[in-house]
């Protein structure tokens, strides 16, 4: 198996929600819904095999919105997908699953469906809309009955970081598979995620026992360290550790932006990370793999990082430099929530 490049696919703008913390109808953009024409859906499927046979990679499949099953096309792409054999997520809403619709994605072979929970009851319902919290808690079931597995993805800030121990037994008790959490990325029109650094590595510290204390009693959720700071409080307390491999110059994790990862939207725009402004391209008149090797270079560029290019961990970790863009407007600033002073 070739390693795998992650491709998040927006095929439609159509959505039963306005989240408060959206990226995509923020400051007023996406005054008009697209959808990816089914011929369009085609051409991008066919740009993507191009570019990963050109750099010897296998394609992963995010697919998207809005809410994807809202495409009019969608069960067409479904059936694509299948007949070429390439692996899959889904990443949308519970309000149009039910254990048939489950049942036939599980037919086309989708690995995991993905939903959010952004804090217990009332302030979930407050980012999304009323009722969203019971039916996303109702659809976990359905999805686990197909054989799919269930994801859950919070978006953590200020405003709802106390709740996420919470949402954590939540998730624990309902059996979810995955569970995960990013901070929220700040717009324009808001710069301030609401946490502190240290504040934030005690929320960390809270989390991880918490995970500890369900690994040992033999809980099989499986708890996605997704934020990377998780590996400088890891490396802190000593449980991760720089392997004697390790290069000064090489990149081993951290940040995935132009590395194994990039986003469609249904306009046909390439974003290097659709959690900030990082237009390179556009599917439909140019080669991904151009964009990759020519123009998404620029967030290849380690050594321009102001904080993390003199760390230690600069290979493991980096932050989240779409936290930091949409907090400072420049990529490579130092992430509003690490604590670490440069060189400690």
């Amino acid at each position: 198996m070739k390693p795998y490049f992650a491709f998040q696919w927006h095929i439609t703008d159509y959505c039963d929600q306005r989240c408060k913390h959206c990226y995509i109808f923020s400051e007023g953009n996406c005054t008009e819904l697209l959808s990816m024409t089914l011929a369009d859906i085609k051409k991008v499927i066919a740009n993507i095999e191009d570019m990963c046979e050109q750099l010897e990679r296998t394609p992963y499949f995010y697919i998207t919105g809005g809410d994807p099953i809202l495409h009019l096309g969608f069960w067409e792409l479904m059936e694509i997908i299948k007949e070429k054999g390439y692996k899959f997520t889904l990443m949308g809403n519970p309000f149009h699953l039910n254990d048939e619709i489950c049942q036939k994605l599980k037919s086309y072979g989708c690995e995991k469906y993905q939903m959010s929970i952004d804090g217990m009851r009332e302030t979930h319902d407050y980012f999304r809309k009323p009722g969203s919290f019971d039916c996303t808690i109702e659809k976990i079931t359905c999805i686990r009955n197909a054989g799919i597995k269930c994801v859950i993805m919070s978006t953590v800030s200020g405003t709802n970081m106390k709740e996420m121990p919470d949402v954590v037994d939540l998730v624990v008790k309902n059996k979810v598979d995955i569970f995960a959490f990013g901070r929220y990325c700040p717009t324009s029109e808001d710069k301030d995620t609401g946490i502190e650094p240290f504040e934030y590595r005690e929320f960390l510290d809270g989390l991880w026992k918490k995970y500890e204390k369900y690994k040992a009693e033999g809980v099989n959720t499986y708890f996605n360290l997704k934020d990377h700071l998780w590996t400088l409080y890891l490396y802190e307390e000593g449980i991760f550790k720089i392997p004697s491999y390790a290069r000064e110059d090489m990149i081993y994790d951290g940040c995935h932006c132009a590395g194994c990862h990039m986003t469609i939207l249904p306009n046909g725009d390439v974003y290097a990370c659709r959690r900030f402004e990082s237009k390179v391209g556009n599917v439909f008149t140019e080669r991904l793999k151009d964009i990759f090797v020519e123009k998404e270079e620029i967030y290849r560029d380690f050594d321009k990082f102001e904080k993390c290019s003199k760390c230690e961990l600069r290979g493991f970790c980096r932050g989240c430099p779409a936290v930091t863009y949409g907090s400072t407007g420049n990529f490579y600033g130092s992430d509003p929530q690490c604590w670490k002073e440069t060189g400690v």
